[in-house]
């Protein structure tokens, strides 16, 4: 299982794999042509008022890690197709978040890989 996350703002590598925008809104200060994607999966970012309410302030983290997880409990026609893939070729997460410890994408990896450790693909 292969499973990576990446800035949006970093130049894309040909061992990034399967690239997939995983933000509800699109980087700023970023033209289209500028961020090669294979997916945008906007229904995998955190929804708004989660994102509001974290605001990325790092005493919230743990509050935020537990509330997006339960989001993507009710997502999984969305997130599955994508941790089945990562079983079988790498899949890279994109961001836009500066904080590179703090943000959605590293929960989203973190659940993928615990439902593919605990499931396995299908």
């Amino acid at each position: 299982m292969t499973l990576a996350i990446k800035r949006a703002y970093e130049a894309p590598a040909k061992d990034d794999g399967y690239r997939v925008l995983v933000e509800r809104l699109w980087p700023r200060g970023m033209k289209k042509e500028e961020v090669p994607l294979d997916q945008w999966a906007r229904e995998l970012a955190p929804s708004t008022a989660l994102r509001k309410w974290f605001g990325h302030d790092p005493a919230r983290w743990d509050g935020f890690r537990h509330r997006y997880a339960s989001e993507l409990d009710g997502l999984a026609e969305y997130w599955q197709p994508l941790a089945e893939r990562s079983a079988r070729h790498k899949v890279t997460l994109i961001y836009s978040a500066r904080d590179e410890e703090h943000n959605g994408a590293l929960v989203l990896r973190d659940y993928l890989q615990h439902w593919l450790r605990t499931h396995g693909p299908r």
